[in-house]
């Protein structure tokens, strides 16, 4: 399919200045320069762009104004009106989402015995995972090291990431990435067989492991298929919309939405794992990206009046017909500053 004339016009200057660019040196910039160069390009800085959270565990945190109306609002659910006494699927894990976190979190949770539910608002591989090019960074080769690999996060985080979150990536990573190969995943490799790793942004060591320039749609195809093949029940076009909490307080299920159907579906799950991405869809911009902790989810007391409602079971193990609760089921979010629209991990 040939260009557009418009791109053409953009081709003949890219290729006017090439020889130039080539030679050209950008100058090392101070800390004063780098965060002025932020403060007037990037959205992380933008003061119109964000304002702090009123609800919840994250109250005052300042995110992204579309991700903040998420946060605050109003639940699908009448917790007058909604029946709990149906339970369409009762599991140990229901997870939530179904792309490249989601699916990981499904397989590992069978591989230690748990019978899992992996609820997903598309299709199970429609995700951010299946759009990502460039790779996973993992310090797998002589010249690398985790050590490296944490200073090197810190650094493109400007020093304000979670140390326990950056050291569980780095020592994590090529555990995962030794994980993915012995999937099937097709990383690309030099000529010898070895792994080809290579440069990306803010690293000191080669440490990008790649599948061509469609790293995302390898895994996401290689974690979907083996998903399949081991026979876990996913429930696709079905977001979930309320969590749901037991007698004590503690996440015990979710409402889903079938989009297909209308209708509403009812999990029970000893345990429930959020793996619904980075929020990129709710936000001007692909990045800032909010993702979640892990930590147990956070109740949060909604004031009296019309509000938005969590349906609560009591207790969790008969689970009666009845009017279901207030309280709304929170999980604590942290954001992960970015060091490019393409954050490298």
């Amino acid at each position: 399919m040939p260009y557009p004339e418009s791109m053409r016009a953009s081709l003949k200057l890219l290729e006017a200045t090439r020889a130039e660019r080539l030679r050209e040196v950008m100058p090392r910039m101070d800390p004063e320069e780098k965060t002025a160069l932020l403060q007037e390009f990037h959205p992380d800085f933008r003061a119109e762009g964000m304002r702090p959270v009123r609800v919840g565990p994250n109250t005052g945190d300042r995110v992204p104004n579309e991700f903040a109306e998420q946060l605050e609002a109003r639940s699908r659910i009448d917790p007058d009106a909604f029946d709990l006494s149906q339970i369409d699927y009762d599991v140990d894990v229901l997870v939530i989402g179904g792309g490249g976190g989601g699916s990981t979190a499904a397989l590992i949770a069978q591989e230690h015995g748990a019978s899992v539910l992996l609820a997903t608002k598309l299709r199970h591989g429609d995700s951010n995972t299946t759009m990502a090019e460039g790779g996973i960074a993992a310090a797998s080769h002589t010249h690398d090291s985790p050590y490296l690999h944490y200073l090197d996060t810190l650094g493109g985080g400007r020093y304000v990431n979670k140390p326990d979150l950056v050291q569980a990536l780095v020592l994590d990573a090529p555990l995962v990435l030794d994980w993915l190969l012995k999937l099937g995943v097709m990383f690309d490799r030099e000529p010898d067989g070895r792994l080809l790793c290579s440069l990306a942004g803010g690293q000191s060591r080669k440490r990008i492991h790649s599948a061509k320039d469609y790293s995302g749609l390898e895994m996401m195809r290689v974690l979907r298929d083996e998903c399949r093949n081991r026979q876990i029940p996913v429930v696709e076009f079905s977001p979930a919309v309320e969590l749901i909490k037991d007698e004590h307080g503690q996440c015990a299920g979710a409402i889903l939405y079938n989009f297909d159907t209308g209708r509403y579906l009812v999990v029970r799950a000893r345990t429930v794992v959020l793996a619904t991405g980075a929020s990129v869809a709710s936000t001007s911009w692909a990045f800032p990206r909010p993702i979640t902790t892990g930590r147990p989810p956070t109740v949060w007391s909604l004031p009296t009046g019309p509000a938005p409602a969590c349906c609560t079971w009591t207790p969790s193990s008969t689970i009666p017909a009845g009017r279901p609760g207030r309280n709304r089921c929170w999980a604590g979010s942290v954001r992960r500053h970015s060091a490019g629209p393409e954050p490298t991990w």
